[in-house]
């Protein structure tokens, strides 16, 4: 709908819009000669910067034209004259055609300014977005390497990006999603670095998500992802622009959400959620040996409480002499079976592990730890769980906590427990049975398009350098171009 150049049907359209926005300001302005002429401003007092209104003042100087001696107000025409050939002296200004745009630009935070006889208004950029300061990522500490994180700012972002990649090939695309919210959403990618057909195929997802409501980046990974009842991610997130630019010389594409530090990497693959950024700023020999505990600890947090079910019930043959003594004599007086203990402990567990991330920090942490401590001892002094099951969870706790993607051991607390059904009710053909529909799972699984297991399955022996170990770093230091190229 097109800016009437009748003042008052403005403002009765302005005003119905927004009834009952009592934070909405709306304030006339006089001027031309006798001040007869009659123009309005429109803003939302708890979005814009108060020293920003002086924007307006400087409108107002652009509407005085000087003579000899004096100053003389001009006339509608005059206004509609000057702004359409010199446009606007004050910084980020422009001028909006349609009603649409400047009701976007009010709720975005910017001062428009309406004239009589005029079909056209002024929009100033003088939104006040509060942010935290950039400072350490709190989701991924930081030992080596730089200690920047993330924002809620999405320019901000953008720019501790670029100052990372300056080249002209890293290209940002910026789209808005969602009726009321309007969201920005901006992904960005390196030309030449990226595969086309990859981008292709996540434009297209992502194109589809102008009608939803997005407040979130992980919103976008459950509106565009390939499976959305895998307990597997199929995208990693980080708040650190080091691993943003990494990621995006390995031909990923980052997605960032005005509101939200998280950035989104994609595709996101398996042997991708076992490496973390300080793999690259340690020596090459440190690296490959905390990968490879890496890659135990996933096992352990997947299958450890499984193993100890099937072998103490199904399979106590496979237990040395001494051991299973010992196991046998920490068990007597246990009124439950071993599925039955590790359940109520891995349950206790999992609510002190919640209750540590959801309680204020300086208490969160010494209450998962004392909880721990105290109900795992109670548990024993009472009879309801040995000390082996009490140090099987704990260990597949501790491996769990070694994952560096969250969402990646989030996955295996969920898988834990259809495999200790399963062990528990076949032993250890139900544990196979059950490694072998992960695995299967595993290798169908896709993310944009790409094999979930890439580097594994197919094998890629270029790729296979950075999966159970790191090469030295001067096999990755080139520069991707034209690593995709098209004909």
């Amino acid at each position: 709908m097109k800016i009437s150049p009748d003042l008052h049907m403005n403002r009765n359209q302005i005003e119905t819009l927004f009834e009952n926005c009592q934070d909405l300001s709306i304030v006339p302005w006089q001027y031309g000669p006798e001040m007869k002429y009659m123009s309005f401003s429109v803003y939302f007092e708890s979005l814009i910067e108060e020293l920003k209104l002086n924007y307006m003042k400087a409108t107002l100087q652009d509407l005085v034209t000087h003579e000899v001696g004096k100053a003389t107000m001009i006339t509608p025409e005059e206004v509609i004259e000057f702004f359409s050939k010199n446009g606007i002296s004050a910084q980020s200004a422009k001028m909006v055609e349609n009603l649409e745009d400047a009701v976007d630009a009010i709720v975005s935070g910017n001062i428009v300014i309406f004239f009589d006889e005029w079909d056209r208004a002024l929009n100033y950029s003088a939104n006040l977005i509060e942010t935290r300061q950039v400072n350490e990522p709190l989701a991924e500490s930081v030992v080596h390497g730089p200690r920047e994180s993330t924002v809620e700012n999405l320019n901000k972002n953008i720019g501790m990006i670029r100052l990372r990649l300056k080249t002209p090939r890293f290209k940002i695309e910026r789209i808005a999603a969602g009726i009321e919210a309007k969201t920005e959403i901006a992904f960005g990618y390196l030309d030449r670095a990226v595969n086309p057909e990859t981008l292709a195929e996540f434009k297209k997802r992502i194109s589809t998500i102008h009608q939803a409501e997005v407040l979130e980046t992980s919103y976008i990974e459950d509106w565009i992802e390939d499976s959305n009842f895998s307990p597997f991610p199929q995208y990693r997130y980080t708040e650190r622009p080091d691993v943003a630019a990494a990621a995006l010389l390995d031909g990923k594409i980052i997605v960032m959400v005005q509101g939200t530090g998280s950035v989104m990497l994609c595709p996101g693959l398996f042997v991708e959620m076992m490496q973390s950024a300080e793999d690259y700023y340690q020596r090459t020999m440190i690296a490959s040996l905390i990968r490879i505990t890496r890659i135990f600890a996933f096992f352990i947090a997947l299958t450890l409480p499984s193993i100890y079910i099937a072998l103490s019930t199904f399979h106590p043959e496979l237990i040395p002499t001494v051991l299973l003594l010992a196991i046998l004599d920490s068990r007597e007086g246990i009124p439950f079976p071993a599925f039955v203990e590790a359940l109520i402990m891995e349950f206790f567990f999992e609510m002190l592990r919640e209750a540590g991330v959801r309680l204020p920090k300086p208490i969160g942490s010494a209450v998962s730890i004392v909880g721990t401590l105290v109900i795992g001892e109670a548990a024993i002094t009472a009879g309801i769980a040995s000390p082996i099951m009490v140090v099987v969870v704990a260990l597949t706790g501790i491996a769990s906590f070694s994952i560096p993607q969250y969402n990646m051991a989030s996955a295996l607390r969920l898988l834990r427990f259809p495999l200790m059904i399963m062990a528990a009710s076949l032993g250890g053909f139900g544990l196979m049975v059950g490694c072998i529909w992960i695995l299967l799972h595993l290798a169908c699984l896709r993310s944009l398009g790409q094999p979930y297991l890439g580097s594994l399955a197919p094998v890629n022996m270029k790729y296979l350098r950075d999966v159970f170990v790191r090469a030295p770093l001067r096999t990755f230091l080139r520069s991707p171009r034209n690593r995709h190229k098209q004909n």
